[in-house]
């Protein structure tokens, strides 16, 4: 991994490949701050055979993480601002026009609205577990956690879910309220009924594969989990007030692929294909994963790197 400064801040990218002549493919990590740099070059390595894949921890997040980090410096404009950078950056690296640029859950957000920006640097656009509206993700997203509950009879996850009431408390824009422990509570009791990870009812599996790897440092991980709690505390009251693609990308101008797991209630499949049918886009389609939830490129590799690289990138260039 590489430092490098984005936007006045050390930021770190990952990249590897098998060749530079290969086409750019740059992964906007989800959370807001949760990279998975480590993940990508475990589950995906074939990728790197046909693409030069980057890997960005963005500002705040993993590698990236600083507690001199202004909070007032994470938005959302200034992500794009940031994303564009380093679009600009491995272009001129690599002596190429265009990347595909391929964003992950809060990172399909900031995809679509730089895709949308910078249209002309954009070979493709390609979301996975969309999200589409906020506000509307997470009332889908806690019906979704309340009727496993009621349906399985698990009183402890009843008593909870009641305490957090519905999604309003904890999507208040109010940075002072308890938002944060209350969504915490909701995603806790997702990821147990199979709405996060097909079939998997924790993170160990990842969390292990993570470890394992190179890429990061023991404090590089604490960094990360720092990093997550700090990204998502400054960044959340924003991303509710303001998140509705029906809104504010209504077309692109670069075509599109929706990669969506079938069981994802973390970015609710049901809101993300409501979406495509009105997006506007040179070209388009939506590829179903019948066996992933939230993150189809680590929960069916296999399937998400051979559509990349067969479908995607010959498909396009």
């Amino acid at each position: 991994m590489e430092k490098v400064k984005i936007g006045g801040v050390d930021q770190w990218l990952l990249i590897r490949g098998k060749t530079k002549e290969n086409p750019i493919l740059l992964i906007l990590h989800g959370g807001p701050g949760s990279p998975v740099g480590p993940l990508t070059a475990h589950y995906n390595s074939e990728l790197e055979d046909y693409f030069v894949v980057v890997n960005w921890d963005q500002r705040g997040a993993g590698k990236s993480y600083s507690p001199d980090i202004p909070v007032e410096t994470m938005t959302i404009d200034q992500f794009i601002a940031d994303t564009h950078e380093v679009i600009e950056l491995i272009r001129n690296r690599f002596a190429q026009e265009k990347v595909f640029l391929l964003g992950h859950s809060w990172g399909s957000y900031l995809g679509i609205l730089v895709a949308q920006k910078y249209p002309d640097l954009v070979h493709a656009y390609i979301g996975v577990g969309q999200l589409v509206k906020a506000t509307e993700n997470e009332e889908i997203s806690y019906t979704y956690v309340w009727q496993k509950a009621v349906k399985t009879g698990n009183k402890k996850a009843i008593r909870e879910l009641q305490g957090i009431n519905t999604p309003g408390p904890y999507y208040s824009i109010d940075p002072k309220g308890d938002w944060f422990d209350r969504l915490m509570v909701q995603r806790e009791w997702l990821l147990k009924f199979g709405g996060c990870i097909y079939q998997e009812t924790s993170y160990n599996k990842w969390i292990s594969v993570f470890m394992s790897r190179p890429e990061y440092s023991v404090g590089d991980s604490l960094n990360w989990i720092k990093g997550n709690e700090f990204s998502l505390k400054a960044m959340w009251p924003e991303i509710i007030k303001r998140c509705d693609l029906f809104k504010e990308v209504p077309a692109l101008g670069v075509p599109v692929y929706f990669f969506i797991g079938r069981h994802d209630y973390n970015t609710p499949s049901e809101l993300a294909e409501r979406y495509f049918h009105v997006l506007e886009a040179p070209k388009k389609e939506w590829i179903w994963f019948e066996r992933s939830a939230h993150s189809p490129l680590f929960e069916e590799p296999q399937k998400f790197n051979e559509l990349l690289i067969k479908k995607v990138r010959t498909e396009v260039l």
